[in-house]
């Protein structure tokens, strides 16, 4: 089960630079996680200063 970040994410960028797989990209509103690429680990919700990323 991917993560996915939701609209509570404010492309502060944090999570993108922690994810060991690249598996995160801005999007058109904020930033998205390639599901195929997401390993979860949980880092970027461990990083995530607006709680905006979960399991799907």
């Amino acid at each position: 089960m991917a993560y996915v970040i939701s609209d509570e994410c404010v492309s502060c960028g944090t999570c993108e630079s922690e994810c060991p797989n690249e598996a995160i990209s801005q999007g058109d509103d904020h930033y998205v996680i390639d599901a195929d690429a997401c390993v979860e680990c949980g880092t970027c919700a461990d990083v995530c200063p607006t709680g905006a990323i979960s399991q799907e």
